[in-house]
């Protein structure tokens, strides 16, 4: 049985990278642990209006209709607060995680450890057993102490893969442009599930 993969989303702007990563990670059958942070539902409400629910149960079938897979995969979706859950202990195995859009805020706080709710501490968990973890930040420009914290994290192993889209692709929609981040995320973690040109030279 294929281990599962842990999703986070931070309170950055850009759900849509989320919404685009599960879709699919669920349609391609993994198996997704989601956590949510609490600034992540104010994004929402923010950007698109969209109020999404603090109940795991009705968050997942929210999950699921943004993402638009239906019953694809298994999703269990985490309150952004219990750190009692499965994925904040090192004895639940894991593939690894991404987080994705990452805010700086949290870069800062993986950076320094601390783990003050449940995605912070996964990811936390993810460093100090040595598993992948992926942080997609999204932010513009870098401060220095946005980059000091980026480069605290690489120094650990963490991949970090910016929401900066490429156009050799020849991208027609924002979603393209979305699925091209998304791909190269990914491809940190060795899953490689969605439709891409990749590049092959001149």
């Amino acid at each position: 049985m294929t281990k599962p993969l842990i999703i986070g989303v931070s309170g950055a702007s850009g759900l849509i990278y989320a919404v685009r990563t599960l879709k699919y990670l669920l349609e391609a059958e993994y198996t997704i642990e989601l956590v949510a942070s609490r600034a992540a539902a104010m994004v929402w409400q923010a950007e698109d209006n969209i109020n999404m629910p603090a109940e795991p149960d009705l968050q997942e079938d929210f999950w699921r209709e943004q993402a638009g897979v239906g019953n694809a995969g298994k999703l269990t979706c985490h309150r952004w607060g219990n750190v009692g859950a499965n994925i904040a202990s090192g004895s639940f195995r894991t593939l690894g995680m991404l987080i994705i859009p990452c805010s700086m805020s949290t870069v800062a706080k993986i950076a320094a450890g601390l783990s003050s709710d449940l995605l912070e501490r996964a990811a936390d968990v993810q460093i100090k057993e040595s598993r992948r973890l992926v942080v997609v930040p999204r932010e513009t420009p870098f401060s220095l102490i946005h980059l000091r914290n980026l480069t605290a994290l690489a120094e650990t192993g963490v991949k970090v893969v910016p929401a900066i889209p490429a156009w050799y692709h020849h991208p027609k929609t924002v979603e393209d442009l979305v699925d091209f981040v998304v791909a190269r995320a990914l491809d940190q973690l060795d899953i490689d599930c969605i439709p891409l040109e990749r590049w092959e030279g001149f």
